[in-house]
């Protein structure tokens, strides 16, 4: 008996050796890992604690810890969560999960609990884990920030302005009331990245948008969407929120200059569009779209301005957008073709040159006006490609007429050139090569510029002007009088000669105020050496009334209209004006 009770005695005492040992190591485990424990047997009714419990808590429990500590501990917005997951077993669970944060510490703690229950439903033991996911977390956030927010100005960025705008259209929708939603366009920013450059540019991005966020509530959202461009969602816009107040507001942070940390200032404007929900359309994405194509007319009608949704605006964008496509397909098919128009010297009624005219003619055999081809051709820049064809076009007609009627050095061949064609880097060696490629002489071409070409670098485009004129290349003001002209500039242009205006030449006999203005162009352009050639004449009486008043040349219906290549052929047969030509040629 007493060899049975030491063997029993020695097997418990081995048992419990292994259980101590296990236990140690156990403990040793979690004492080492950067997680807390806790383990809570029901049946003694105390909770064991285990693990870096300093690290979360701020304190090492002797053996204990109550879920009052921890709740104490927690922050106010997360007191109920874990205090519910902590109790777990009041609702029946076995597993749950909460991330919570505690008072004045920078750390989130993910809480894990698991309750092990008998066959008849009673909890036996609990175990709790707390792990550090301060990193996961604010890494999390920061992806959600910028999923949410633009990391430039602080405003929301696109993808959730639209989903945020889906939201108020939905709920407008619900409650049959309106959403405003206004596209922010600052005009010529560009000038400010060239001028100042792209860092002063973020600057100036970032002090609008800090602007903006003060217009900020839960009724109206702000975004903003790509470099200078913010977005606004009004729900329900009356009152200060309605759109007029809205961009009184927008004109009143605008007209306030910007200081930038370098000490410069910048003082821009805005064009703005606005369309509404359900007059635009019942799409919300669609009513960005709208407004940013009405914001376009805005800039178009001078900038600075606001406007809203119309739907001839749209219908004429969408034209143009056809019309864009289609000019695409033209200018690979070489579906363009010039026309010339007679030009003659009023003084001796000789011809004194033509204009080259671009004509477009579509599949069905309709020509569409320059007027309406040459402004979309500049604004998608096509106008480049178009332009280039138009110079070799025209000057390779002029070699054929050399080539067949001989001496021409006094003839003139005048080439409308595009402000954005003038600018292009490459455009005085592409036109010198050429004039050389059809061996024609530079001085049998001149060049009609508009003042629009001065707007931009005016010092840069005179340079190339002299280098082009060095090499013997004449030089015509167009359309001079109708837009920005100065007097103090136009002295120092390399020119030739001034063309007065087609507005001009139609009320220069029934307006006395009209034909002083012309009197004047002409008298100015003989002071300073220029010659003058009147555009838009149609009639006997506009004719002989410029001719009487000085003007040397004159181009229209009434002595010429525009025509083909072989056309101009017969005139130069003729190289006279004794019988005005002013049969309608056919394209």
């Amino acid at each position: 008996m007493n060899e049975d009770n030491n063997y029993q005695i020695s097997l418990l005492s081995a048992v419990n050796s292994k259980l101590a040992k296990s236990e140690g190591m156990l403990k040793n485990i979690c004492d080492i890992s950067e997680s807390a424990f806790i383990y809570f047997d029901y049946e003694d009714k105390k909770p064991y604690v285990l693990g870096n419990w300093s690290h979360f808590f701020g304190f090492e429990p002797s053996r204990f810890v109550s879920v009052g500590q921890i709740v104490d501990l927690t922050e106010d917005e997360f007191v109920e969560g874990i205090y519910r997951v902590l109790n777990l077993e009041k609702s029946g669970e076995e597993k749950a999960s909460y991330d919570f944060k505690l008072r004045d510490k920078k750390l989130y703690i993910s809480c894990n609990v698991n309750v092990l229950y008998d066959n008849a439903g009673i909890p036996v033991w609990k175990i709790v884990v707390f792990n550090d996911v301060t990193r996961f977390k604010l890494q999390n956030d920061e992806l959600t920030y910028m999923a949410y927010f633009d990391t430039l100005t602080g405003l929301y960025n696109r993808n959730y302005f639209v989903v945020m705008l889906g939201e108020l259209v939905e709920k407008a929708k619900e409650n049959n009331t309106v959403v405003s939603v206004l596209f922010i366009d600052v005009d010529d920013f560009r000038k400010v990245n060239d001028g100042m450059g792209i860092v002063e540019g973020d600057e100036v991005v970032q002090s609008i948008g800090l602007s903006f966020k003060h217009l900020m509530d839960d009724n109206l959202l702000v975004s903003h969407f790509n470099s200078d461009v913010f977005c606004m969602a009004i729900y329900d816009p009356v009152g200060k929120r309605s759109v007029e107040a809205v961009t009184d507001r927008i004109r009143e942070i605008m007209n306030t200059p910007i200081k930038l940390v370098n000490g410069k200032e910048a003082t821009l404007t805005v064009s703005i569009g606005v369309a509404e929900y359900p007059e635009s359309t019942e799409n919300y994405l669609e009513l960005i779209n709208l407004a940013e194509i009405v914001m376009l007319k805005a800039k178009n009608k001078g900038k600075n301005n606001v406007q809203y949704y119309d739907k001839p605006i749209i219908d004429e964008f969408i034209e143009n957008i056809e019309l864009e496509k289609k000019m695409a397909k033209a200018l690979k098919e070489q579906s363009f073709f010039m026309y010339y128009q007679p030009q003659y010297d009023t003084n001796t009624g000789e011809l004194r040159g033509v204009e080259a005219l671009v004509r477009w003619r579509q599949e069905d055999g309709s020509i569409v006006s320059p007027e309406t081809f040459i402004p979309i051709a500049e604004k998608n820049g096509s106008i480049l490609l178009l332009g280039d064809w138009i110079i070799e076009e025209s000057i390779s007609d002029f070699a054929k007429w050399k080539e067949e009627y001989g001496n021409m050095d006094d003839f003139l061949l005048s080439i409308n050139v595009s402000s954005l064609q003038f600018k292009n880097k490459n455009f005085v060696k592409y036109l010198i090569s050429i004039i050389k490629k059809y061996n024609i002489s530079p001085t049998n071409i001149e060049l009609e510029i508009t003042e629009s070409v001065f707007i931009d670098n005016m010092q840069e485009i005179i340079h190339k002007m002299k280098l082009l004129k060095d090499f013997g290349i004449r030089f015509s003001m167009d359309d001079f009088g109708t837009g920005f002209s100065s007097l103090s500039y136009l002295r120092d242009l390399p020119i030739d000669t001034l063309k007065i205006d087609k507005s001009f030449v139609d009320d220069v006999v029934t307006d006395g105020s009209t034909r002083t203005i012309a009197e004047s162009i002409i008298d100015l352009s003989k002071k300073l050496g220029f010659d003058t050639i009147a555009e838009g004449v149609e009639q006997e009486v506009q004719y002989s009334l410029l001719k009487n008043i000085g003007c040397e040349n004159i181009q229209g219906y009434y002595l010429g209209k525009p025509m083909q290549f072989d056309q101009i052929g017969k005139l130069l047969d003729k190289r006279g004006m004794n019988t005005p030509d002013t049969e309608e040629v056919s394209g």
